[in-house]
């Protein structure tokens, strides 16, 4: 699950990561949450295009957004089939930049936020989908969703999913949807390696949406012991904040 996340490089330094065009200025952000506008990289007219768009893909087919749930997440072994976002996977790929992403590991009744990044300190490329919406009235709406996979062994003591992952080698393939087919592109939906990641305890003030500093992904101690059991959690591939 991917339910919060954060964007710390430059702009400058994405730029060359991703190689768009564009030159967008945006503020570090270490608390995104889902419905914010968010960045994304797509392929279009053969180049690599930046966007902003809502975190939370809606489907070209919705007739009233307001009565459809908030899809901020894909699963991987859903996203050839499901209605929801098969035509994505096939026409509409993307890479949605972060430099780390929080997780909850249950500690009996409580849940404690943890920091995943790279252990390089680079950024890295989430697999998403997006989508263009358009109403009756010409209103049009672009969203996307980060795309799931099952959490490698270490991040499994912490939670079930994790966002697939793209290596920078595999941009250009997993971008090409004019001839890369979505089942070739879903064979880079797997889970990170273990070597690649590191994370640590943060501060249970990430659970605010309103808070957004670097004091976030800073190293907290690990949460006291809570013999309490958990509350049942199931897994949907969406994400479960708190």
């Amino acid at each position: 699950m991917c339910g919060r996340y954060a964007i710390t490089s430059a702009p400058e330094a994405l730029r060359r990561l991703f190689g768009y065009e564009e030159m967008p200025n945006f503020p570090a952000r270490y608390n995104v949450a889902p419905t914010q506008p968010i960045p994304i990289v797509s392929r279009q007219e053969g180049k690599p295009r930046f966007a902003l768009v809502r975190w939370g893909l809606l489907p070209a087919w919705v007739k009233d957004p307001r009565t459809f749930a908030l899809l901020i997440n894909a699963r991987c072994e859903a996203v050839t089939d499901k209605p929801a976002f098969r035509a994505a996977m096939r026409r509409r790929r993307c890479l949605i930049p972060a430099d780390g992403f929080y997780a909850w590991k249950a500690a009996g009744k409580s849940r404690h936020p943890y920091y995943i990044r790279l252990k390089s300190g680079e950024p890295m490329a989430f697999a998403g989908l997006w989508e263009t919406w358009t109403g009756p009235n010409g209103e049009e709406m672009e969203s996307a969703a980060i795309i799931t996979t099952a959490a490698n062994p270490s991040l499994g003591s912490i939670e079930l999913r994790m966002p697939a992952i793209v290596p920078p080698e595999a941009f250009a393939l997993w971008l090409d949807c004019d001839n890369v087919d979505a089942e070739t592109a879903a064979a880079l939906l797997v889970p990170a390696r273990e070597e690649l990641l590191e994370f640590y305890p943060v501060s249970p003030t990430v659970n605010r949406v309103v808070n957004d500093s670097p004091d976030l992904i800073a190293p907290a101690p690990p949460p006291a012991a809570d013999d309490r059991p958990a509350p049942s959690k199931k897994d949907d591939g969406q994400a479960s904040l708190f």
